[in-house]
């Protein structure tokens, strides 16, 4: 497997953790596959914002250095490896919104998203590699579910590191239009900040209506009082 090298004195990744295999690609690939993607979500559990989802085949011939879980990187690295991908690999995104989320739920949402993902694909894979325990349904061909992917496969982490700068930039747009809940900062998850935010100002069209701690505001909000 060729890997294309960094320029010496690069340091952007000195510290970079172990890093994924391009094993379960090759075994695929032995038998039979053509084309194999690797297949990850980011952005399941926020209170707000989109699940993201990012489908990648990558050349083999081609793998940038330092692919790994996209939780194990710093955002300079993310960024960096984000546009080596997309340079060098075939990549389509998809996203649930907040009003999918809540018809079906966010482990049907992000599914959904996956096999539309893999659909979209400009080169039709024969074969899936998907991080977690489900194979989404509606997918054109076969899927392996790896539990931990994004920490084994190179196609699932690349997939990671896509998802995650892609939805990573749509809440600094999330951010633009309602910048009172700080969603550039806390990137819709429920920390202190953005949970003190959502008391004072209510849920957006942003936040997911079917998470309790808005169900919650919601609910609190819309409570009709009958006088006595």
């Amino acid at each position: 497997m060729a890997r294309r090298l960094r320029p010496e004195g690069d340091d952007l990744f000195a510290t970079m953790p172990e890093t994924p295999d391009f094993s379960h690609e090759t075994m695929l690939i032995e038998r039979g596959a053509r084309i194999v993607a690797g297949v990850d979500e980011a952005g399941r559990g926020p209170l707000a914002g989109p699940v993201v989802v990012a489908a990648v085949h990558l050349d083999p011939h081609n793998i940038p250095a330092g692919l790994n879980d996209s939780k194990k990187l710093n955002a300079a690295q993310r960024e960096a490896l984000y546009a080596e991908i997309m340079a060098s690999s075939a990549v389509a995104i998809a996203s649930a919104p907040p009003g999918e989320i809540l018809s079906l739920n966010i482990r049907g949402a992000t599914l959904a998203a996956m096999a539309r993902a893999v659909r979209a694909l400009p080169c039709a894979a024969d074969r899936v590699l998907v991080d977690g325990r489900d194979v989404p349904p509606g997918l054109p061909c076969p899927g392996l579910a790896l539990i931990g992917g994004d920490g084994r496969s190179v196609s699932i982490a690349a997939a990671s590191i896509i998802a995650k700068v892609t939805r990573d930039r749509m809440c600094a747009i999330m951010d633009c239009d309602t910048p009172q809940f700080g969603f550039a900062g806390h990137k819709g998850y429920g920390t202190a900040a953005h949970l003190n935010a959502l008391n004072t100002h209510g849920p957006c069209r942003h936040h997911r209506n079917g998470f309790a701690p808005v169900t919650a505001l919601l609910m609190r909000r819309t409570t009709v009082v009958v006088a006595g």
